[in-house]
C-alpha cells in the first residue's frame, strides 16, 4: 500500500477516500484494543501494589478492599501473560506498520484528488469556477450590472 497513488475519475478517488477513512478508523480502534489488552497483561504479571498507608485510612470506605481490586485481575497465570506481552506487542507494531501504509494511502490519494481539482475544476465540481471580483472593481464583464 505505500506509494499507493489514486487511480481513476473524481468519484473513485472520493471513494478511495471514503475507504480509506474507514480503514483508518478500524485499525485505531483495534490498536485501542490491543494495548489495553496489553496493560492488562503487564498488570496480571506485575501485580499492582495494594492501596494503603496514611492517606488510604483516612477516606474510609472510599478506598476498594485489596481483594476486591485483585479480583478484577482473577485467574490470570503470570506465566502465560509474559507470553502474551511479546506477542501483543508485535501485535500493535504491526498494526502500526499497516497504520503507517494507510495514512500515506490517504495523502496520496488526497493529493491525487486535490491535483485533479486544481488541473480541471468543471470536471471535478459540474461548473466553472467562480471569478471572485471585489466590489466596486472596473474589471465586470460588458453587459453585467454593479448592484
Amino acid at each position: 500500500m505505500t506509494g499507493r497513488r489514486g487511480t481513476g475519475g473524481p468519484g473513485h478517488l472520493r471513494e478511495q477516500l471514503r475507504e480509506l477513512r474507514v480503514e483508518r478508523t478500524r485499525i485505531t480502534w483495534w490498536r485501542r484494543l490491543v494495548r489495553a489488552r496489553l496493560d492488562l497483561a503487564v498488570a496480571r504479571t506485575a501485580g499492582p501494589q495494594p492501596l494503603g498507608g496514611t492517606i488510604a485510612r483516612t477516606q474510609g470506605d472510599a478506598v476498594p478492599a485489596p481483594s476486591e481490586l485483585m479480583g478484577l485481575l482473577h485467574g490470570a497465570d503470570p506465566a502465560e501473560e509474559v507470553g502474551r506481552l511479546v506477542e501483543l506487542r508485535d501485535l500493535d507494531g504491526r498494526l502500526g506498520a499497516y497504520e503507517s501504509q494507510v495514512d500515506d494511502a490517504l495523502r496520496s490519494v488526497g493529493d491525487d484528488l486535490v491535483g485533479t481539482m486544481a488541473r480541471d475544476p468543471e470536471g471535478v465540481l459540474g461548473m466553472p469556477p467562480a471569478r471572485v471580483l471585489p466590489p466596486g472593481s472596473p474589471d465586470r464583464s460588458p453587459g453585467t450590472s454593479s448592484r
